[in-house]
């Protein structure tokens, strides 16, 4: 007996604390592909969703076809009905999972059994990825009334209220003649404006002239410039500095002494 009771968890129904609930989740969704896949998400990859629901509400949970049964104490079933509720109406098992695990741990306590858990509860709201877009241009629906729209006037009966009914043909043409005219003149000005544009020059950016002048104690020294030039001149690359060349009245005075000594 003990074996068979480990074998088939149906003999729980047999114990007093233990009822059972089976939930259809068949008609729930009409789509036969959406409905596979939700209840898929039930399970969970190799079973690991029911695993962790069965767990956590003391249940065991049989998913078969278009029916999901359970068989465990009654507060137990009321939650696993939730879930399967919720799964069916594109809510992922995982969310509810989170708040069993956390009154799983809030119930531990015993402070807080008489206490509201709506403060430690996860609040998830419902995002609705798949929007409709909306077009560009809006129809404005007019306000509605009774009574027709008005009639719009006739040709004839522009005519007759400006007078040109009564007019002859050839003025008629004359007049419809000078029309086209003025509007040929108009659109030939424009093209020539049009054209011009082109030849009008940019608007060149004013430089912005700098007023303040350099202090006098910054400018250069244009004779030691000079000097330094004279000298850059003279010396060359690789070659010793030359001496400064005597001046021709030392030199003569040299000749004139020897020739004495002579």
């Amino acid at each position: 007996m003990e074996e068979a009771r480990l074998r088939d968890p149906g003999v729980r129904i047999l114990q007093d604390d233990v009822a059972c609930d089976i939930i259809k989740i068949g008609t729930l969704v009409r789509n036969r592909e959406r409905f596979v896949k939700r209840r898929q998400r039930l399970i969970g990859p190799k079973g690991s969703t029911l695993k962790a629901l069965e767990l956590l509400t003391n249940c065991y949970v049989m998913v078969q076809g278009n029916t999901v049964s359970a068989l465990g104490p009654f507060n137990g079933l009321k939650e696993v009905r939730k879930v399967v509720m919720d799964t069916m109406k594109n809510i992922h098992p995982i969310y509810n999972i989170k708040t069993l695990m956390i009154k799983r741990e809030l119930a531990k306590d015993g402070e807080l059994r008489s206490q509201s858990w709506e403060r430690f509860l996860p609040k998830f709201k419902h995002k609705n990825l798949t929007k409709r877009r909306e077009p560009k241009k809006k129809a404005v629906k007019k306000e509605y009334t009774p009574f027709p729209p008005v009639q719009p006037e006739s040709k004839m009966d522009q005519e007759l209220a400006s007078g040109e009914f009564f007019l002859r043909e050839s003025v008629k043409r004359r007049k419809k003649m000078e029309e086209i005219k003025v509007k040929q003149a108009e659109a030939l000005t424009k093209k020539q404006e049009e054209r011009n544009k082109a030849f009008i020059p940019p608007k060149e950016k004013t430089l912005l002239k700098n007023t303040s002048k350099a202090p006098s104690e910054g400018r250069l020294d244009i004779e030691a410039l000079k000097e330094k030039v004279k000298k850059s001149k003279t010396k060359k690359l690789g070659a010793p500095p030359v001496s400064p060349a005597p001046d021709s009245s030392t030199a003569t005075n040299k000749g004139l002494k020897k020739k004495h000594k002579g």
